[in-house]
């Protein structure tokens, strides 16, 4: 965890952000996987470790706007938990590592509670993720499950996205920390894409050089020669050569802050005529698109200015004609880059999706398209230093979504659908990189992971 005084501040300015009332913020539990002493790998609530830092289950955190006393609710662990999980911290030790005080027992959290409610004060929470927490609040706010919803605060959310989406010198090292493991992991894939090797062989390697270097997986490794497929998670086929392999995996340091790469490999070692065209247009769009990222740009205007890379390259291919501005304005572009530019990154990979993407990568002046494929970006809002962002351009040839626009005619002023008919056994390509927002523009964050067409073959190669 940090130093004391991070948490602090923290803390003591979410209370200034917060007009009155009780902020509460309830640690995640163990999650059992087949049965109660089988769990998932333990990972606690985001907004928890951000304000309270105690990276374990039966804990909860209350901030008091008014009295400015902040509170730990836990208990220490009894013999029996002794014998299966050693000795621990005492909370009391543990909470003033964070800072806090004040400490009870966690039974006695309801009664506060009520007691709190009773004199009319109230209690803000964020919107829960998990459908033990939902039952948990219900007991601690006595109170129905669906009436849970109604102690959610917009208040609240509004005042921890301010925070949160600023990272400080401690959250960009630990992010940089993770980026660096990330080169390992995108460096080896590189190196294992061949002719006869298993996709699982090279994700569960992926995976593997994460934890031996002392981190986590930032989300579940996304690896595939059929990367047209943008969240595929099938690990089934064997690597064949002339196909592309989209490696899309990040890495979480121990203190829960993510990375989040992505890279693409011929199979093989070495891209096709076909393949590097298609290659080069995404790395121009990335490149550009993180020239053009900096302070008072609204990451809207970024993503457009990608789109627009994409669709002139395309052109330039007889795949898209007519007027490239025109082509992105209408949305035709979507139908080879069908998602938003990239997202804010943090103690979340998406970070704090969990309040919701439009509190977070929106606002009351830039509102949500409804256009496909815009409708899918999940930042739009003016960039500021501090911001952790992704850029991760993408260009696929979706073979269901080609037939049905091609069945409706749609676009057919800027599709050459024709031509995409032979591109239906591409693939996808997508190259993605973590950017940290600067005072006066950006700079990309780690180890610089191979991405030109040189570099990658290079590492496929030995070169």
């Amino acid at each position: 965890m940090f130093e004391a005084g991070i948490y602090q501040k923290r803390r003591e300015s979410l209370r200034q952000k917060v007009s009155s009332g009780i902020l509460l913020f309830p640690g995640n539990n163990e999650s059992s996987m087949n049965y109660a002493a089988n769990t998932y790998h333990y990972r606690q609530d985001s907004n928890f470790l951000y304000f309270f830092g105690l990276d374990s289950a039966g804990i909860a955190g209350i901030c008091d706007a008014d009295t400015g006393i902040d509170t730990i609710y836990g208990d220490d662990i009894e013999i029996d938990d002794i014998i299966w999980m050693g000795e621990q911290p005492k909370i009391s030790d543990r909470a003033a590592k964070v800072g806090v005080k004040q400490v009870k027992s966690f039974k006695n959290l309801q009664q506060d509670l009520k007691e709190a409610l009773s004199k009319g004060r109230k209690v803000h929470i964020l919107p829960p993720y998990r459908g033990d927490t939902v039952i948990q609040l219900k007991e601690l706010l006595s109170t129905n499950v669906d009436k849970v919803k109604d102690f959610v605060s917009q208040e609240l959310i509004k005042a921890v996205v301010a925070l949160r989406e600023i990272k400080d010198e401690g959250e960009i090292k630990e992010i940089e920390f993770a980026v660096d493991i990330a080169y390992k992991m995108h460096t080896t894939a590189m190196k294992m894409a061949f002719p006869g090797t298993w996709e699982r062989e090279v994700a569960g390697m992926v995976e593997g050089v994460s934890l031996a270097n002392g981190a986590a997986v930032s989300f579940p490794v996304i690896l595939s020669m059929d990367g047209q497929t943008l969240h595929n998670h099938y690990h089934g086929n064997m690597l064949k050569e002339g196909r592309l392999m989209v490696t899309d995996a990040g890495s979480e340091s121990p203190l829960h802050y993510a990375s989040d790469i992505t890279r693409t490999s011929p199979v093989g070692g070495k891209f096709d005529q076909r393949q590097k065209e298609i290659y080069e247009i995404v790395l121009k769009a990335n490149m550009e698109a993180i020239k053009a990222s900096a302070p008072g740009i609204l990451n809207r205007d970024v993503h457009f200015k990608a789109a627009e890379i994409i669709a002139g390259g395309l052109k330039d291919l007889g795949l898209m004609k007519g007027d490239v501005k025109e082509a992105v304005k209408a949305g035709a572009h979507a139908l080879f880059f069908p998602h938003g530019l990239g997202h804010m990154m943090g103690l979340d990979v998406h970070d704090m999706e969990g309040l919701g993407e439009n509190n977070v990568g929106y606002n009351e002046t830039i509102k949500r398209s409804t256009q496909f494929g815009t409708a899918y970006l999940r930042m739009a809002k003016e960039l500021k230093p501090g911001m952790v962002m992704t850029i991760e351009p993408g260009l696929y040839f979706i073979p269901a979504l080609i037939d049905l626009w091609k069945s409706e005619g749609k676009y057919k002023d800027f599709i050459n659908f024709e031509k995409v008919e032979s591109y239906k056994d591409f693939g996808g390509v997508r190259i993605e990189d973590d950017i940290l927002i600067t005072s006066k523009g950006c700079r990309v964050l780690g180890k610089a992971i191979p991405k030109t067409v040189e570099e990658v073959e290079g590492v496929m190669n030995d070169v």
